[in-house]
């Protein structure tokens, strides 16, 4: 389900000149069936366009063939606006997704297992600051330019903090009181009486996982998160505000192989965090291998070069298995009370994640 959510209390704060800041989200849940409804698109086409003229080389870095990949027609597993399947005794724990440099849909293959283990995901995006971002009408917001990176980066963070502490408002009131989005969409058969937003957690990649460190640092209701591969350092080299206090409520560090710029951010965060937290490695990895470009680059035939310089050495299909599973585990434990033993310890089920002391 998509959602267009207006804050009428908040001017834009990349464009002053709109007097409400407009977001896009999505949102995963399990269906009862699919008869007839149509399927989701990965990207709406304007916004494929731009991604794949602009993002995916020129944000991402990820050396692709511009012109030859049908973004907009890529396949997924989901339909539209379908019943929502019954919830267990205590409803779907909801869960909020925060992208990196790219789009809410660059993370739709976490979202989606997720789902299927009985969460409502909910999937932002951060308008003017995403690189694109459509919307119902057609309308493509894109990115400002980011002038100073250092500053840039300071501001999206703050905007990225108050976007999600709407959205949960937003997602509370879509269930109790206003059941429809800014268009006069209702949320679908079944599932505004199963959202549990008294069990909330969080997880991004790269700038996404700073978020989420930082949303739940200025926001008790989200009370578990996870960061792939997000720094916790500023880029003048000084301590993102979260890491010299840490967090009473449990996070989830999962970094990519070899040589990274999170050290003296997470060391720092974990150094002073009071609450339950792990430093997990995916071996041969690289950074983004915690999006669908794990799902997506193998099926373009790319050389083997290009293929490992974007994701590692890690198989494909290995470091999907091995990220689900843990996200997975980690929020049924700490949302749903379930084992958290995946958690404690190196699994032999799943080689590729190493822990760091």
């Amino acid at each position: 389900m998509t959602l267009h959510l207006v804050d009428s209390k908040r001017p834009d704060p990349w464009r002053p000149s709109q007097k409400h800041r407009e977001l896009m989200v999505s949102v995963y849940y399990s269906v009862t069936r699919t008869a007839g409804r149509p399927a989701a698109p990965y990207m709406l086409p304007g916004a494929a366009d731009h991604f794949d003229t602009v993002t995916a080389n020129g944000c991402l870095g990820l050396g692709l063939p511009t012109g030859r990949i049908d973004w907009a027609g890529t396949v997924t597993h989901m339909t539209q606006g379908a019943p929502a399947a019954a919830p267990g005794r205590r409803g779907l724990p909801v869960v909020l997704y925060s992208p990196g440099l790219g789009t809410r849909t660059w993370g739709t293959t976490l979202a989606a297992d997720l789902a299927r283990h009985g969460y409502a995901v909910v999937t932002i995006d951060n308008t003017y600051e995403s690189p694109e971002v459509q919307f119902p009408n057609g309308t493509l917001a894109t990115m400002v330019p980011p002038g100073d990176p250092d500053s840039f980066v300071r501001k999206a963070l703050t905007v990225r903090v108050t976007d999600t502490r709407f959205v949960l408002d937003r997602l509370q009131s879509l269930t109790s009181r206003h059941h429809q989005d800014a268009d006069g969409h209702r949320l679908p058969e079944g599932l505004a009486g199963a959202l549990n937003l008294s069990e909330v957690g969080m997880f991004g990649h790269s700038m996404g996982g700073t978020t989420a460190a930082l949303a739940m640092d200025a926001d008790r209701r989200i009370g578990a998160g996870i960061d792939f591969d997000g720094n916790l350092t500023n880029l003048d080299g000084t301590l993102m505000p979260v890491a010299p206090h840490g967090l009473d409520q449990p996070f989830l560090l999962i970094g990519k192989d070899g040589d990274t710029d999170t050290g003296p951010g997470w060391k720092a965060f974990r150094e002073h965090t009071p609450g339950w937290n792990r430093q997990l490695t995916l071996r041969g990895s690289e950074h983004a291998s915690f999006t669908d470009a794990e799902a997506l680059l193998p099926q373009l035939r790319l050389s083997p070069a290009a293929q490992a310089a974007a994701l590692g050495t890690i198989e494909p299909n290995t470091a999907i298995r091995t990220n689900d599973a843990y996200v997975a585990a980690y929020f049924d434990h700490w949302l749903r009370g379930r084992s958290g033993r995946l958690l404690e310890n190196p699994s032999p089920e799943y080689p590729a994640m190493a822990f760091v002391n």
